[in-house]
């Protein structure tokens, strides 16, 4: 098996491991903050021995400056989950899922708001098209919710997608930092910010609430992790970031076949509408085909 086909089989593992989280919250049936904090605290007893394993504890390795900007990391990152969690009730995960993949779009204003970069004009029509997608989603009213719960659990996404895109610009300040490091230092922030909220399952039931909550943390975080940054070393980023769009097709998919929520038309217009912007940008397509080269029969 070659490096690069590695890469892809570790991508695409990290990708399903992700479509199906949203199943888990809900059929956990647990309060969202719980949720949260036992994903970080499963996810951090997986991840410890991952870091000492490569040596990631020695001194150096990681300075107080870049350990400061990695609990901020954490802090977006711990409330990206608690907004998108949060959201799968009022607008659904299909929806949901859909809305989040705005945060292409949201790194790209904070990156032009506090690191200079002009957007393109081609970034700015993928833009407009994911905006005019979300508009068709705020504006839909699904079988499943209605009315204000709906468009606050778009809200909530939309929040999400913001969270995140701060914790990926904070990532940006951490170039030479393992990541699974950086990953541990992320969900460390959020067992100690969310212990005081967290709470126990209740008796009855709880055997298979401490076995989805301790999947969540294993799998959905330390060995998804573990996954996506193996990949990431592997891949070319156009290729990383093709496959990155099998996490919102999955997540429909399970939305669809676990809980029979089906999207109207005018909410699969809008996710495709989203879905293909953050394609566009992601993968940095073109919006013209370029004309085919004239120069080369002049010169013949």
């Amino acid at each position: 098996m070659t490096e690069r086909t590695r890469g892809v089989l570790e991508m695409v593992a990290a990708m399903a491991i992700s479509g199906t989280i949203g199943w888990l919250v809900v059929v956990s049936g647990q309060p969202v903050a719980s949720v949260v904090f036992w994903r970080c605290l499963f996810g951090a007893l997986t991840l410890v021995p991952v870091c000492l394993a490569r040596g990631y504890f020695r001194p150096g390795t990681i300075t107080p400056r870049q350990a400061g900007v990695a609990v901020l990391g954490g802090i977006a990152l711990v409330a990206n989950w608690l907004l998108l969690f949060a959201a799968y009730s009022g607008a659904s995960i299909s929806i949901a899922t859909a809305v989040y993949n705005t945060q292409p779009f949201m790194l790209v204003g904070l990156g032009a708001l506090f690191l200079g970069e002009r957007p393109t004009l081609r970034k700015l029509g993928w833009l407009a098209l994911a905006f005019g997608g979300v508009l068709l989603i705020v504006q839909a009213r699904p079988g499943q919710g209605s009315g204000t719960h709906y468009l606050v659990g778009v809200l909530l996404a939309l929040g999400a997608a913001f969270c995140y895109a701060l914790a990926a610009l904070f990532a940006k300040r951490l170039k030479g930092v393992p990541p699974h490091l950086i990953a541990l230092v992320q969900v460390s922030v959020g067992v100690a910010a969310l212990w005081p909220l967290a709470s126990l399952p209740e008796a009855t039931g709880a055997a298979a609430a401490w076995t989805t909550l301790a999947t969540m943390g294993v799998v959905h975080t330390g060995l998804m992790y573990i996954l996506l940054y193996g990949a990431i070393q592997k891949l070319p980023t156009p290729v990383t970031g093709a496959l990155s769009f099998i996490y919102p097709i999955i997540a429909i998919a399970v939305d669809r076949l676990a809980f029979g929520h089906a999207l109207q038309p005018v909410q699969i217009a809008g996710a495709v509408m989203v879905l293909l912007a953050a394609a566009g940008m992601t993968l940095g397509w073109p919006w013209r085909r370029p004309a085919p080269a004239a120069a080369s029969q002049a010169t013949r």
